[in-house]
């Protein structure tokens, strides 16, 4: 791995479970976008692993520069391009039969996670399925005393970010046109909530 990519271990301790849990679930899918890419050890590992699917990376305009090394490196036809999405302001230029999206609707700030779901809507067809990997609050209450640490330690960084509410989730999901049809159990007390697209 080049020194100059950024890396994270947690992305590598997940990437086979989540890789489990999505591998029967996009028997169907061609094209797949992921927002909020990260260091792109996910896209790279995915689109190795399911070469029948497009895999498009995607994040803010500043993770773009080490997201393109990562693309290059991997030299995978299926990972085109990485492109640049800000969630509040991308609405359905391109649609996919699937989204996923990894540890993100708890960095960013609280007002964005509505535009999350509005901006996955608007980029999947008619019945494609929406996956968010992380850690979840339940009626108020945390799954384990880490995520309650975690937690506190992402507000003292940042007032605005936090482990969102599953119920507040499945609302701003019901308003963008997004059913819960599966809430999975993964390692390390992180879930993986799978919608889908009802409109």
């Amino acid at each position: 791995m080049a020194s100059s990519l950024p890396f994270s271990q947690a992305c590598e301790n997940n990437k086979q479970p989540i890789l489990d849990e999505l591998k029967p679930r996009l028997k169907q899918a061609l094209r797949l976008l992921e927002i909020g890419s990260g260091t792109g050890q996910h896209g790279a590992f995915f689109a190795a692993n399911l070469p029948a699917l497009e895999w498009q990376m995607s994040d803010l305009a500043a993770n773009l520069p080490h997201l393109r090394l990562r693309q290059n490196q991997t030299e995978r036809a299926n990972l085109p391009t990485v492109v640049e999405l800000d969630v509040t302001r991308s609405r359905g230029e391109c649609r996919y039969d699937a989204i996923f999206s990894a540890n993100t609707l708890h960095i960013m700030p609280g007002s964005a996670v509505p535009d999350f779901f509005l901006c996955a809507s608007s980029h999947l067809h008619a019945n494609g399925t929406l996956f968010i990997y992380g850690p979840f609050r339940y009626q108020g209450e945390y799954t384990s005393e880490s995520n309650r640490e975690f937690d506190q330690f992402l507000q003292s960084r940042d007032p605005l970010s936090g482990l969102r509410e599953m119920d507040e989730l499945t609302n701003l999901a019901d308003n963008a046109g997004l059913s819960l049809m599966e809430d999975l159990p993964m390692p390390a007390n992180n879930r993986m909530l799978v919608f889908k697209k009802s409109i």
